[in-house]
């Protein structure tokens, strides 16, 4: 079993900030897939599937950005895992717009749902980095992550999004080259 979470802040104001796109691509895996409907579950929203041989829970927490490590928290205990077993999708200021790369561990370069997932888990887990930029100055931070995006940038979000599931399954068999190479390969087409 592996949890894949996805950092974002529930309500329909939020849907399509910056901030929300670990919910996005959390929502286009389980679409690609066909996994179950979601379920309130460990604080959040669960939706359990397989990919190839491999179960998964997809779990977006419903208790804001600041306290997601609580959901992903108790997801964890409930099915006895470790934090290797907790991949984490979020949005990352220090990355171009729509570039995805893999780590895993360490810091949450003040990412609060990072933070908190650390602070409830340890930073062992390995993280989906998916790029949206920075604004360029400090001051503007606030409103470019939780901005939304741009009608312009609509058909790169779902080239972006759909590369993402369409090459989950390197994920979940802990490939994580191989997935950031397919998905780069995939938006030079």
């Amino acid at each position: 079993m592996q949890i894949w979470v996805g950092l974002g802040n529930p309500g329909a104001e939020y849907a399509m900030n910056r901030h929300n796109v670990g919910f996005m691509a959390l929502d286009t895996i389980a679409d690609v897939h066909g996994f179950e409907p979601p379920k309130r579950r460990f604080q959040g929203w669960a939706m359990e599937g397989r990919l190839g041989s491999e179960k998964l829970l997809l779990l977006k927490p419903a208790t804001f950005m600041n306290k997601s490590g609580q959901a992903v928290g108790e997801a964890m205990r409930f099915f006895k895992l470790e934090p290797d077993a907790v991949t984490v999708f979020h949005d990352e200021l220090d990355l171009a717009p729509f570039k995805v790369k893999v780590k895993r561990g360490g810091g949450t370069a003040g990412h609060n749902g990072l933070r908190s997932t650390d602070q409830h888990i340890g930073p062992e887990f390995r993280r989906v980095r998916i790029g949206i930029g920075h604004p360029g100055n400090k001051d503007r931070v606030t409103g470019h992550v939780l901005g939304n995006y741009h009608k312009t940038e609509l058909d790169e979000l779902t080239d972006m999004l759909g590369a993402i599931a369409a090459e989950a399954a390197w994920l979940a068999q802990d490939d994580d080259a191989r997935f950031m190479n397919d998905v780069a390969l995939r938006l030079q087409e």
